[in-house]
């Protein structure tokens, strides 16, 4: 059979590197900014050039179909165009130009193949310029609401907000060209690990059972503010050493439970932070993932052990957001793994930390990833690199998968 090229795929990465360069190695490309849209441009006139019909829906995602030898509905692949700041080559726009590169196989090598198959790319994942993240296909999925997305206020443009973005960019298109479940057979989503397990256990590919479920909370420690040269140590209620006090007892505890659990305390904020006075209110977040439920219940739990005390100040936390771990379509799991196996490609099952599109999509239609190495683990920064060859490996898995599920 027939596999994708590693020079057109290195042409591909090397083209749309240069849609909101940096200078750095790396690329801001906001989404619905002027530099996304010129990746879109360049991918609609890609997929044209190989006999793809390129329609959009009413959230701008765009879908890059080119036809099958049967009335079947489409096998869908694809992922998005839009970057974190200062972020990097390969989160996202990867799964978009493999996606891109298995149709130009199929075409240009005339692979059988009954289904349809669309590239699609979806708007705002990131959620970098308008939040939330994976905005679009959200709405397509029913977890937001479309109104409350469109008021989004931009974080670059005072006032600006999403549905603005949207008239302005020439790419909202109709509401009947959404992705519709009745006409879509699957989605398979590659993209980088954006973590150091693969590369750093040797393998070439991660196949994806699931995303991991995770919480987010906010604590919030209260003390008594006072001057740091005459209030004595024991007469104290400093709210950022009862905060060190919790982060410590919470690793320690962590710590104790499965090792694939993840947690981070991201944000941390002190007030009045002035060196001269005893902080009398600080804040701090932790996020913790595992992909077992009842891990995160143990997680909670440890949670619901902080007492309402500590070193005198008071504590009180609240749940920011969670999410449920979400379990990939078995049968297109296999699929990955026996086309990965067939290549030779070394592999192993994996969930991901980070959140996709396709945890959305999985509720709606058969859904699977597929994730190629990150080297040092780095994402979301101008380093994030996976050498083409690697990529390629990826490509040619997915290529093999769409090939399955198309005999299908």
């Amino acid at each position: 059979m027939a596999l994708c090229s590693l020079e057109r795929l290195n042409e591909k990465i090397k083209v749309f590197s240069k849609f909101g360069d940096t200078g750095k190695g790396g690329i801001t490309r906001f989404s619905l900014s002027p530099e996304a849209l010129e990746a879109r441009a360049e991918f609609k006139k890609r997929m044209e050039a190989i006999g793809a019909i390129v329609v959009t829906d009413d959230m701008a995602n765009m879908y890059a179909t080119i036809p099958g030898t049967e009335e079947l509905p489409a096998i869908m692949s694809g992922s998005h165009l839009d970057s974190v700041r200062q972020g990097g080559n390969y989160d996202g726009v990867l799964g978009v130009l493999t996606a891109m590169e298995a149709a130009e196989t199929i075409v240009k090598e005339n692979i059988p193949h009954r289904h349809p198959i669309t590239v699609v790319v979806w708007t705002n994942e990131e959620g970098a310029r308008f939040e939330p993240a994976m905005m679009s296909s959200g709405v397509i999925c029913g977890k937001f609401n479309k109104d409350d997305m469109l008021a989004s206020v931009a974080k670059d443009k005072l006032g600006y907000t999403f549905g603005d973005a949207l008239k302005a960019s020439g790419y909202m298109g109709d509401e009947a060209n959404r992705m519709n479940p009745a006409k879509t057979t699957a989605l398979v989503e590659l993209h980088i690990e954006q973590g150091p397990v693969l590369e750093a256990e040797g393998f070439d590919i991660g196949i994806l059972e699931g995303v991991c479920g995770m919480i987010n909370y906010e604590f919030t420690f209260s003390g008594q503010a006072g001057h740091a040269g005459t209030t004595p140590m024991k007469y104290r209620k400093d709210a950022l050493y009862a905060a060190v006090k919790t982060i410590q007892y919470l690793h320690d505890e962590l710590d104790e439970l499965d090792s694939k659990l993840v947690y981070t305390t991201g944000k941390i904020s002190c007030h009045p932070n002035i060196h001269t006075i005893i902080p009398d209110e600080v804040k701090f977040t932790l996020d913790a993932r595992h992909q077992d439920p009842e891990v995160i219940k143990q997680v909670l739990h440890i949670i619901q052990k902080i007492p309402a005390e500590v070193e005198k100040c008071q504590v009180c936390y609240t749940k920011a957001w969670a999410r449920k771990t979400v379990t990939f379509t078995s049968e297109l799991v296999d699929y990955v793994e026996k086309g990965a196996k067939e290549l030779g490609y070394s592999n192993r099952r994996i969930y991901s930390g980070p959140g996709h599109d396709a945890q959305f999509m999985i509720d709606v239609i058969p859904t699977t990833m597929i994730f190629v190495p990150s080297v040092g683990g780095h994402s979301h920064c101008e380093i994030e690199y996976t050498p083409v060859e690697n990529c390629l490996k990826g490509a040619n898995v997915l290529l093999k998968t769409l090939l399955y599920i198309d005999l299908q």
